[in-house]
């Protein structure tokens, strides 16, 4: 059998294990009914959607004929490992330094991920996104997030 897509072949792939994997893991919870569905429903639901549809790509990438293969290109790192820092500092800095800190900050270093990086844009999804995430949280779940750092009573 020859991969005539090594991207689709490696992203169907991807899904489908992701898919088997949250499958296996929500059988730990309670299914439920159709009409009272309990813990483990949707997940299991979305992991057999998820597990179905990579399973098609990965079909897709062993049948149909692409144009020079569709290889994958080189693996880009400074992206990878700048978002998962950022998301690491955001779990730790959240409680000790507050939501209208934290979301700035993490803003701020995913920004640098990218290749183009513009202060009035970084600027605004800052107050966009921190205002959003007051209004959603706070405001509209009631969670107990804290608003501003610790040191600040």
């Amino acid at each position: 059998m020859k991969i005539k897509s090594e991207r689709d072949f490696w992203s169907g792939l991807m899904f489908v294990t992701v898919g088997v994997v949250f499958a296996v893991g929500a059988t730990n919870y309670s299914m439920g009914t159709a009409a009272r569905p309990g813990a483990g429903y949707f997940p299991m639901i979305l992991s057999v959607v998820m597990a179905l549809l990579g399973a098609v790509v990965l079909f897709k990438s062993l049948t149909i004929e692409t144009e020079g293969g569709d290889p994958i290109g080189a693996f880009a790192w400074r992206p990878l490992l700048v978002i998962v820092a950022s998301i690491s500092a955001f779990g730790f800095a959240l409680p000790v330094l507050g939501m209208f800190v934290t979301i700035p900050l993490l803003i701020i270093m995913v920004s640098f991920a990218g290749d183009e990086f513009g202060w009035i844009g970084v600027l605004l999804n800052c107050v966009v996104l921190t205002a959003g995430s007051w209004f959603i949280f706070i405001w509209g779940l009631h969670l107990t997030i804290p608003l501003k750092p610790a040191f600040m009573g």
